[in-house]
């Protein structure tokens, strides 16, 4: 039997993980493996890269898209547990599930809203992969992770102490090159969390404002109103609004009424950026792509 792929996967492996205990990822591959009567060959079958097998792989993104969508959680490294929202879609008793099947959860669309606004990609998830070329599929597969890690970012950053949030955005915005970055104290900020000093003597100077908001919590035009107004107090002309939600659909025309500098960062950008500048991640493995070196063969 051919190696299933990872959506055949998702409502077995939520089947196997229905008796509510947490179970390591490493028995559900084997329980799976089982399920699809792979032989010893085909379990041990490795990607191209030669770094893990096809089903771990497989299974294991099935256990990602569903982590996204809220039916499973990981209650610690290496183990997976079914949720009470897993435990409602057995309880319809599915024909599969699928990307599509998962489109229907609010976590699971924030993941997609992540992928398709870090990508330039514009083909359909379902799209026949022979009509795709490798460097596309290559970049596919690294707009999924990407897009993976960026939603585990803000996970955490949501969950992380309002003051720690407010250091993590100093430390981007100095690896970004913007100046030495520093954290106002806890009280008595004048509603500024941090400045950046973009000389040596501190006379350019950027404010700015960090809201560790839920993914449902918007920051509101209220909000974005305020801190134009703290720059006008304290003199200042550049400021960045940073958060882990979104900014209201009026912030715009704020922004037109003020001659200030103000840059929005919202919580997908924010991602993106942190993933980019590697504050909260570090690098797990490189890809190098090899071309002919035309220079090294003589011309005919």
């Amino acid at each position: 039997m051919t190696i299933p792929d990872y959506q055949s996967l998702m409502l077995p492996l939520l089947k196997f993980l229905s008796d509510k205990e947490e179970h390591k990822t490493r028995e559900a591959v084997e329980k799976l493996s089982d399920e699809f009567n792979l032989s010893e060959e085909e379990r041990q079958e490795l990607l191209p890269s030669g770094q893990q097998p096809i089903i771990d792989n497989r299974v294991g993104w099935a256990r990602t898209y569903m982590l996204k969508a809220g039916l499973l959680s990981a209650p610690r490294r290496g183990y997976v547990k079914i949720t009470d929202n897993g435990l409602d879609v057995l309880k319809q008793n599915p024909e599969k599930i699928n990307v599509k099947f998962l489109e229907q959860f609010p976590d699971f669309i924030e993941f997609r809203t992540i992928k398709k606004e870090t990508s330039k990609d514009t083909t359909k998830e379902d799209e026949d992969l022979e009509d795709v070329t490798p460097d596309e599929l290559m970049e596919k597969g690294y707009n999924s992770i990407t897009a993976s890690l960026a939603q585990e970012l803000l996970e955490k950053l949501r969950s992380v102490d309002p003051y720690f949030f407010e250091q993590i955005v100093a430390d981007l915005l100095s690896a970004m090159g913007y100046g030495k970055s520093y954290v106002t104290k806890k009280s008595g900020d004048g509603g500024i969390d941090g400045e950046v000093n973009q000389d040596k003597l501190g006379l350019d100077k950027i404010f700015f404002q960090a809201k560790r908001y839920a993914e449902n919590n918007s920051v509101t035009a209220s909000n974005v109103r305020d801190f134009v107004g703290t720059l006008d107090l304290h003199g200042v002309n550049k400021g960045i609004f940073i958060t882990t939600s979104r900014f209201p659909s009026d912030t715009k025309s704020i922004l037109n009424k003020t001659p200030k500098n103000i840059v929005l960062i919202d919580g997908t950008k924010l991602a993106k950026l942190m993933i980019e500048h590697n504050i909260g991640v570090s690098p797990e493995k490189t890809y190098q792509i090899k071309r002919i070196d035309s220079d090294f063969f003589p011309e005919e």
